[in-house]
């Protein structure tokens, strides 16, 4: 049974038996806990932590998920990818255990002719909650094996109980909890011995875990210590099925890497390869990386995620470049991305039919960010050899942690790389070292995670706030509305009062401020009382769904909760902030019809007279390519184009063509923006001018790269873009009177005053060289012997560049000529800066006697550094004053040498 068919009959039993079918959330989700989608529920916690109301009693979906946590033991084992998929029926209050355990057993054992999934049932084994591990449940979950008694009419000796580190659930915060019950399906005695999951867990193979959320937790303190505060006013069900684990027991294969969605892959890698999967363990853990990374890559990509050095841009980067490097320890040089991508697409787009109109895109970053890989692979190496060399000619048969980890975290130069070159090179790697580090970075990372992960704590306020009613959003009828104050929080908790001066949040029962959201900031205003107190509105945000909090600070006056306001927006903001927003839309448009529909917007900003975006494309614009996008935004502005907004369930604004921005949740009621019609048609909260006109002008002010793959486009609107052309045109003016030429005339003529300067300092150059060089047969009289070495030490004066005295020195070597060792060093100072050169013949170097350890000597006197060859070095420093002394700290070592 393919994956996808699998998929479809989970949706479909479960939207016979009353559930709503729920789309996967993208795997970039709006948690501040969370990196990525991990697991099925995730897009449910806030219905389970009572943030928001659920608006269905059952639901059901098959959620996309990724984790990464050790992301370098993908494929050493068989057991776990980083992307996977995640079957899941809930329930808010309406079944329960009973409703949750007939579900899963006529779901699994029900023929598959019927709709079902086929398994044996007499190789279905379940646990639940032993007894003596809760005070509340003395007897563990015994309803729970009562009903699978009951109703699947299994034997006693296939339930076991289990301790809670198995079978019970919670979040890992205060917040829901309880038992749960996990199927397991026995794969035979060529799996391991019998005995239930209790003996071995490869045999019996957990497939499904049922989750009753029955109990409220007061204190989390580990996964086994908590403390129970009672039950759940209402009980609610959470389950989770691995698709791909049920994937590979019904097709027949040992694991999720030989399922149909993942083992076509595999095969054209060993085309590629000319290896076969399955001869060799070492080869096979490089196929199963190559298949698992270049999937999940192209899931990430697929919901807008781009390679970048920080967060989620970076675990892609590392998806990515972990596939080339494998594939390229299976033999293979080419470029492989542009050969795998694609497979995976194929057999993935069953299920995600997005992927296929979506793989333009999809394909030219990923495409982008293997060619840098080659490259950082180029230099990487030159690194490495570098640092190969040192350590050898320090004498050392290891190289360090520390460079090791350099390398791999700064560079992207993989560590299995490191050991393989290193080794290749007759040097150990301290992975000792660079472990060391690794695990101190993972360990910041966990640390800021659990930091992070308090944040349920902090949003109690605000739930509280929220209990009593959603605020009234006003933001798109009006500037100014009459209020009152719910509620007043300072440094997070609530207070009874502000007064003047301090600063805090408010909450009213109704806004007309805009909060922060979809990359436009906040509106700006003031919140009054009758008696003439005044607040200024700093900010404004969304702490948790259906609440709008106002930073404020209190200019005059006292405010109390229930205190009848009247809230109004600074006006000329929030025009400005309309034309920033509705002009990021226009460039959006433009970018697409200018560069084509895989120009899409990965992320913007737009603030009065101000806007970003960034979009996926792998190359500069030029400056024709900047000047026709320009064009094409404001003929848009010019032909005064209506703008519309209208409210539509998210499946109709797709199929109206409105471009959701990737990375952003949305609600099953959306709301879509229309700039002239299908020209410009997107979902978007933000607020916007009425005709396309009012933008006034835009100007573009800048493009630049944000990554691999990644570009991002600057512009000003309205009354800032006409300053801003004005300043220009007040330049252009001036430097056309400095030159003397008319504006038309301006680029010729500063083009030819270029090329005389750029002749002018090539004479300089020369000049200078031959002043340098005129003293040369006049400085080789003053050569004297030290301790048998002939020496010369000449202070070359100020405005001497490195160039000039190596060339100068190397001069006097060759005039002083070889019967004697010789060394010559000169210096100079360049913009208060002191530069040494250092050469030395084949004689001096027969003593011992190296230029790269006298430089250092003379650079050590100046304040500085330096290094080179053995016969020309060269050093510097931050103290000129001292240029003579360093020379005769040169003379001196020649002394003592």
């Amino acid at each position: 049974m393919e994956t996808a068919e699998i998929r479809r009959r989970w949706l479909s039993f479960f939207e016979g038996s009353g559930h709503t079918v729920v789309p996967s959330a993208p795997l970039v989700y709006d948690d501040p806990n969370l990196l990525f989608v991990n697991a099925g529920m995730v897009p449910f916690k806030p219905y389970f932590l009572g943030q928001q109301t659920p608006p269905w009693t059952r639901a059901t979906s098959v959620q996309k998920c990724v984790r990464t946590l050790d992301i370098e033991e993908v494929g050493k084992t068989t057991r776990h990818g980083t992307f996977f998929q995640m079957n899941g029926n809930f329930s808010f209050g309406d079944y329960f255990k009973e409703g949750a355990i007939a579900n899963a057993w006529k779901l699994i054992t029900g023929s598959q002719q019927e709709g079902g999934l086929g398994f044996d049932p007499d190789k279905i084994w379940v646990t639940v909650l032993g007894p003596g591990l809760l005070p509340h449940l003395p007897d563990g979950d015994e309803e729970a094996a009562s009903l699978w008694r009951e109703i699947a009419g299994l034997p006693d000796e296939r339930i076991q109980r289990r301790g809670l580190e198995d079978n019970y659930w919670h979040m890992g915060v205060p917040g829901p909890g309880g038992p749960c019950s996990e199927i397991y399906v026995d794969r035979g005695a060529e799996f391991g011995p019998d005995g239930g999951p209790e003996v071995d867990e490869e045999r019996f193979l957990e497939i499904w875990n049922l989750v009753f959320m029955q109990e409220v937790l007061s204190e989390v303190r580990s996964k086994v210590d908590f403390d129970v505060a009672g039950e759940l006013p209402s009980k609610n069900i959470d389950t989770g099925m691995g698709l791909e684990r049920v994937a590979y027991l019904l097709q027949g294969v040992d694991n999720l890497y030989e399922i149909d969605e993942v083992y076509p892959v595999i095969e054209r890698a060993e085309e590629m390869s000319g290896l076969t999967y399955g001869n060799d363990e070492r080869t096979d853990v490089q196929f199963r990386v190559v298949a698992d990374h270049v999937r999940s890559g192209l899931m990430l990509m697929s919901d807008g995620v781009t390679p970048g050095n920080e967060g989620r841009g970076y675990v892609l980067r590392r998806l990515l470049r972990r596939a080339v490097r494998s594939m390229r320890l299976l033999g293979v040089q080419d470029p492989t991305l542009p050969a795998l991508l694609p497979v995976s697409k194929d057999v993935m787009k069953a299920s995600y039919p997005e992927l296929e109109a979506d793989f333009g895109r999809i394909s030219q970053i990923a495409y982008a960010e293997e060619e840098a890989f080659r490259r950082t692979l180029a230099s990487g190496t030159t690194i490495l050899d570098q640092a190969v060399k040192r350590a050898k000619g320090n004498g050392e048969s290891k190289l360090a942690g520390d460079q090791a980890f350099a390398l791999h975290d700064t560079y992207g130069f993989p560590i299995d790389l490191t050991l393989e070159m290193a080794a290749e090179q007759g040097l150990e790697v301290d992975r000792d070292g660079f472990t060391r580090l690794m695990t101190e970075q993972r360990e910041r990372a966990k640390a800021d995670a659990r930091a992070k992960k308090s944040g349920h704590a902090s949003t109690e306020v605000w739930r509280e706030l929220r209990d009593q009613g959603a605020t009234d959003f006003l933001a798109y009828e009006t500037l100014s509305a009459e209020a009152s104050v719910r509620g007043l929080v300072v440094d997070g908790a609530t207070v009874p009062a502000l007064s003047q001066g301090q600063r805090g949040m408010v909450v009213l029962d109704r806004t007309p401020f805009y909060a922060e959201s979809g990359g436009q900031i906040a509106d700006e205003g003031v919140i009054e009382t009758a008696s003439g107190a005044i607040l200024r509105v700093r900010d404004v945000q969304r702490p948790v769904k259906g609440l709008i909090a106002h930073t404020v600070e209190v200019e005059s006056g006292e405010f109390t909760v229930g205190t009848a306001v009247n809230a109004q927006v600074d006006p000329e903001w929030r025009v400005q902030a309309c034309q920033a927003h509705s002009g990021t839309h226009v460039v959006h448009a433009a970018l697409r019809q200018v560069l084509g529909p895989t120009a899409l917007q990965s992320g913007s900003y737009n603030k009065p007279g101000y806007l970003r975006l960034d979009f996926a494309w792998n190359s500069a614009l030029s400056p024709e390519t900047r000047s026709e996008i320009e064009e094409v935004a404001n003929l848009a502005l010019r032909q005064d184009l209506p703008v519309a907004a209208a409210y539509m369930t998210l499946p109709e604004a797709r199929e109206a063509g409105a471009l959701a921005l990737f990375g952003e949740t949305y609600d099953e009621q959306v709301r879509v923006v229309e700039i002239g019609g299908p020209w410009s048609r997107e979902l978007c909260g933000g607020t916007h001018v009425r005709h396309s006109s009012q933008i006034g002008a835009l100007t573009l002010t800048g493009e630049s790269s944000v990554g691999s793959g990644s570009r991002r486009i600057e512009a000003l609107v309205g009354l800032d873009a006409l300053q801003f052309l004005g300043r220009e045109r007040a330049l252009v003016s001036e430097i056309s009177g400095l030159v003397g030429a008319r504006p038309e005339h301006l680029t010729d003529r500063i083009g030819q005053l270029l090329a005389r300067l750029k002749e002018a300092e090539k004479e300089i150059t020369t000049m200078r060289q031959a002043a340098v060089m005129s003293d040369a047969a006049s400085l080789v009289a003053s050569a004297k012997d030290v301790n048998g070495v002939t020496w010369l030490g000449h202070d070359a004066g100020a405005g001497v560049s490195g160039d000039d005295l190596r060339r100068l020195v190397t001069d006097l070597r060759a005039r002083l000529g070889d019967e004697r060792a010789t060394v010559v060093a000169a210096a100079s100072a360049v913009k208060d800066r002191p530069v040494v050169v250092v050469a030395t013949n084949q004689g001096a170097r027969d003593r011992g006697v190296k230029a790269g350890q006298l430089v250092k000597v003379a650079a050590q006197t100046l304040g500085g550094g330096g290094g080179g060859k053995d016969d020309l070095a060269q050093g510097g420093g931050q103290d000129a004053s001292k240029i003579g002394e360093a020379l005769t700290q040169i003379e001196q070592a020649l002394g003592s040498a």
